[in-house]
């Protein structure tokens, strides 16, 4: 019931941090995981790897909720930025493949280091933003680069790709609240195909806990789905009533906390 209980209330905080910022969670649900896994003793060689397959499968359900959520309050050109959705898809496939080559402690330290580059090129960044989100986004050849890059950085780490997409679409002028609804969108196809990635690249390895589908966790995984979905709804809703500025600069020391927390962990 204990644990039931964590999962819940971490579902509860993935969820709202997934529609607020349009991360998908990952960059809290990992950390926590690491920290649940290794004190409910499952095997050090896989928990790493665990938490963030399992990270990935409940982004996969959160995003779905923070993209309908997002679509509802925003007019978003589809087909402006499916270059980027097709990118983060053949990225996701392929980060999920590497991460199996990829040490557990190396995953963790070069994880924070890379959400404190991001916090700082957040805090550092003072485009102008243009409301004409289509004529702002990157064209098609940097869209699928972008998304190929962003899709194996995610799943290698466990993330939905807001961390990435966002400071990204930011660069192109893009407004903070168009940025969140399209990394939003990305984060779903990119969370699917990295789940099923770490799935499938983990089944039958050694030390696995019972309920566990390769690198994925059921217990966890539907501990946290269970609020998520609603919770993202709610931070979907106040992402787009925040002004500019401070939904920045949350995003910013969201990622700072993070970055510090998986520097100094193990």
């Amino acid at each position: 019931m204990l644990l039931l209980g964590f999962y819940l209330t971490l579902g509860a905080l993935a969820g709202l941090l997934a529609g607020l910022f349009g991360i998908g969670g990952g960059l809290i649900i990992v950390p926590v995981l690491l920290y649940s896994f290794t004190f409910q003793q499952i095997s050090p060689a896989v928990v790493t790897h665990l938490a963030i397959g399992t990270s990935l499968a409940s982004i996969a359900v959160t995003a779905s909720s923070s993209m309908i959520a997002h679509l509802s309050h925003s007019l978003l050109p589809w087909r402006k930025f499916m270059g980027l959705v097709f990118g983060v898809i053949v990225g996701s496939a392929l980060g999920g493949w590497l991460a199996t080559f990829i040490g557990g402690v190396w995953l963790i330290k070069g994880f924070g280091a890379f959400a404190m580059v991001m916090a700082a090129q957040m805090v550092l960044s003072k485009k102008k933003v243009s409301d004409n989100i289509a004529g702002q986004l990157p064209d098609l050849s940097r869209q699928i680069t972008y998304g190929g890059v962003i899709g194996s950085i995610s799943a290698v780490f466990g993330i939905g790709g807001g961390t990435l997409t966002v400071p990204a679409l930011r660069w192109h002028n893009v407004s903070m609240q168009h940025a969140v609804a399209i990394a939003a969108t990305c984060s779903f196809p990119l969370a699917t195909v990295g789940a099923l990635s770490y799935g499938w690249h983990g089944w039958g390895h050694e030390g696995l806990p019972n309920w566990s589908t390769g690198y994925v966790y059921w217990p966890a995984l539907l501990g946290i789905n269970a609020t998520s979905i609603w919770f993202a709804k709610i931070g979907a809703k106040f992402a787009h009533q925040l002004p500019e500025d401070k939904l920045q600069l949350a995003f910013a020391a969201v990622l700072f906390l993070v970055g510090i927390d998986f520097l100094l962990f193990t």
